[in-house]
């Protein structure tokens, strides 16, 4: 049997263009940037900056009239969908496969996480896969002895279970969106665990914003 893989696009339309119909799967689209209209199984959605749309049908976009920048997250065993049509550009960022255990009702949640300059995510683990995309700032990633840098439109992606220690760097925020695989049980709960007891209690710097948190079928 495939694997069940996660990926994240980068599409850019142009204003007013639109795409040709994208195949049923489970995604989600964030719009960083500009409006978007997304349209399937007989409805109409309209999403403007810094909102989500979510859902497994078949679907078709189109931008508003300054355009549009997206995110898009897909979940499937099917191979990569680009975006297709005119005055548009679409890429494929990055993939992962997510933590998918037998037996698990899960969900797809997107949100987005801000931090001040110089804010810290204490070592921590989350409870289940998925995969990050920087829009503003810096962000440093240590996991697993690997310590490196992420800048704007940079992506990765996080197993769950490995630890993780974040800082963000400079004199400005930072933000990043992001899509994970969770349980279905802790919907609406945060997904974090710290790593070490003395950080638990201390102040955390960053800021959630859930846009969607919705069941999904494997």
């Amino acid at each position: 049997m495939s694997k069940l893989i996660l990926r994240l696009y980068a599409d850019r339309l142009s204003a007013g263009a639109f795409s040709t119909e994208l195949a049923p799967t489970t995604r989600t689209i964030y719009v960083a940037d500009g409006t978007a209209v997304i349209r399937g199984a007989g409805q109409t959605a309209s999403i403007a900056a810094n909102g989500a749309w979510q859902g497994p049908a078949a679907i078709s976009i189109t931008a508003g009239p300054a355009g549009a920048r997206l995110l898009r997250w897909e979940l499937s065993k099917g191979e990569p969908q680009l975006l297709g049509g005119t005055a548009l550009t679409s890429e494929m960022t990055l993939a992962g496969e997510p933590q998918i255990k037998p037996g698990i009702d899960y969900l797809m949640r997107c949100d987005r996480v801000d931090f001040p300059p110089r804010g810290v995510a204490y070592t921590h683990t989350h409870q289940g896969s998925g995969i990050r995309c920087l829009q503003s700032g810096r962000i440093r990633i240590d996991t697993l002895g690997h310590d490196f840098w992420v800048e704007p439109q940079g992506a990765w992606f996080e197993s769950g279970s490995d630890p993780v220690f974040a800082e963000t760097w400079g004199d400005s925020p930072s933000h990043f969106i992001r899509v994970m695989i969770l349980p279905r049980a802790i919907r609406g709960k945060s997904s974090i665990r710290y790593v070490h007891a003395e950080d638990q209690d201390k102040p955390k710097a960053q800021k959630y914003q859930v846009f969607v948190d919705e069941p999904i079928e494997l």
